[in-house]
């Protein structure tokens, strides 16, 4: 069944880039085909400077070859020979009003006969309106309930967990859904439906993502909005270099350091002790980067 994963989600990176062109409107995706030495390949997609998105990509790899001790240690379980593909996203948009989002799902197969699924989809605004992200996560449920009515409340806790910047104290973002190592024995679905649900997931998001884009079309953006974004951007470096275990297996798993690095920002920034103004907007949306906020609660307010 891992070659009908590969070409599923191979199928899967063409869609997302040819739909998130039409909401770009500009610039086009440029293609790298590279080859692993060790197994494998992939291609990575970027695209920049366009209407909507400054920086994005769409990385689809498949690789296989030996399990290393690092992978092991990282991985947490047996087996000589590994089988991983999938499919990777994130897009860091012009606007300080449009948020960065990523996505990914993923598979994994060891020799031994144990595989498993993983992926999510989590958006960070550098300005939290609570209504958007309402939004946002009733889409995100609407998938997940098409499969499992358990799904949304499970995965969004599984977000809120992985995507927190722990020596931050806050979160990445308003978070979304998390899924690791979702087989046929821990869930309600066996492993063609799995593989469903993360086509689903998949092929949901250009219209996901366009819907948030559409909601803040009409802001205009002054330079400190623009300083803000670069600051938030700095934090989403901080989340990826010192937490995001996807980041960590593929730089142990001797992975392509360009496609594994896709996910930062063009540009960003720190700024030592930063304190927003008390009631301003940034400082708002940094009171909104908590773990176990119920965004549903916000819809149509």
């Amino acid at each position: 069944m891992k070659e009908l994963i590969e070409i599923e989600f191979k199928k899967l990176q063409d869609y997302i880039c040819n739909e998130l062109e039409k909401i770009d409107g500009k610039s086009l995706f440029q293609s790298d085909i590279w080859n692993r030495a060790e197994g494998g390949g992939g291609t990575t997609k970027t695209i920049s400077n366009g209407n909507v998105i400054e920086k994005g990509g769409v990385a689809f790899s498949a690789v296989f070859g030996d399990v290393t001790s690092d992978m092991k240690r990282q991985l947490g379980t047996e087996g000589d020979v590994f089988f991983a593909t999938g499919v990777s996203i994130v897009l860091h948009p012009n606007s300080p009003h449009f948020p960065i989002i990523h996505m990914n799902v993923r598979y994994f197969e060891l020799d031994n006969g144990k595989y498993w699924f993983g992926g999510g989809i989590d958006l960070t605004p550098h300005y939290v309106i609570p209504e958007n992200a309402s939004i946002f996560h009733y889409d995100l449920k609407k998938v997940c309930d098409k499969y499992d009515s358990n799904f949304y409340e499970k995965f969004k806790v599984w977000a809120d967990d992985y995507f927190f910047i722990s020596h931050r104290n806050e979160t990445r973002g308003v978070g979304g859904i998390f899924f690791d190592h979702l087989s046929e024995g821990n869930c309600s679905l066996n492993k063609e439906e799995i593989m469903q649900f993360c086509l689903k997931l998949g092929y949901s998001f250009p219209e996901i993502y366009n819907k948030q884009i559409q909601l803040q079309l009409s802001k205009s953006i002054t330079d400190s909005q623009k300083k803000w974004q670069q600051i938030r951007r700095g934090r989403y470096v901080e989340f990826n270099l010192v937490h995001d275990r996807g980041t960590k297996f593929g730089l142990v798993s001797g992975g392509r350091t360009e496609s594994i690095l896709l996910s930062m920002p063009p540009t960003s920034m720190w700024e030592y002790n930063l304190v927003p103004e008390n009631g301003s907007e940034e400082y708002n949306t940094l009171n909104f980067l908590k773990k176990g906020i119920n965004w549903l609660d916000y819809k149509d307010k």
